[in-house]
């Protein structure tokens, strides 16, 4: 690991280590990478809207924010995004980190999917809901310097990302399909899992045990 990738300084805190190091061993290096670059994009996109992130918090969201696809956390069935959110915030309160630091990053975590939200919270949670935006979907991305973001990919690489990813999703989700209603998700396991049925908002409405 560079000590500096496209102007964006890399902390070197035994947590960002440790994130780095658990994320490399419980994921792959499709996960591995896009994470670091979430990172290294939001960085980017905290400087252009004069954000001021703590970039170990902000490194540490980025670490996590989609562990919860490859790695179980809880035992509760619930949305990925939580599972990711809740071993994050265990991670840092097992370091010694207080309580606000934790539940920043479960914040930036557990809302990185919802759109429209977390650009209106705090730093850490919208710079990387923008970093999450830009590496998944490509938006902002002509707002950032060509040179810098060819850095990034250079030192790490998206290979097959779009194929790769949303099978990633796939795995994460198909064997707990009931947790993205109401969430992008569902797009997901609608567009690639031929059994399942999306459940609406007006379904559950009606079919509620209310007489009117």
């Amino acid at each position: 690991m560079t000590d500096n990738i496209a102007a964006v300084e890399i902390p070197d805190t035994a947590a960002v280590a440790g994130a780095s190091a658990f994320l490399r061993e419980t994921a792959g290096p499709l996960i591995f990478h896009h994470s670091w670059r979430v990172f290294l994009l939001a960085s980017l996109h905290a400087r252009e809207l004069d954000l001021q992130p703590d970039p170990e918090l902000l490194c540490i969201s980025a670490m996590f924010h989609d562990t919860g696809l490859s790695t179980p956390f809880s035992d509760t069935e619930q949305r990925f995004e939580l599972d990711g959110a809740d071993h994050a915030r265990r991670f840092l309160l097992d370091r010694g980190f207080p309580t606000s630091a934790a539940e920043t990053v479960w914040t930036a975590i557990a809302l990185h999917t919802t759109p429209g939200v977390p650009s209106r919270m705090g730093p850490v949670t919208a710079a990387m809901y923008q970093g999450v935006l830009t590496d998944v979907l490509g938006w902002g991305l002509d707002r950032l310097d060509g040179d810098q973001v060819d850095e990034i990919v250079a030192a790490h690489p998206r290979g097959e990302f779009k194929k790769g990813f949303l099978q990633a999703f796939v795995d994460g989700l198909k064997d707990r399909p009931d947790t993205t209603y109401g969430t992008i998700n569902a797009d997901v396991l609608e567009h690639f899992v031929p059994d399942f049925r999306r459940q609406s908002m007006v379904e559950r409405i009606l079919d509620a045990p209310w007489p009117n």
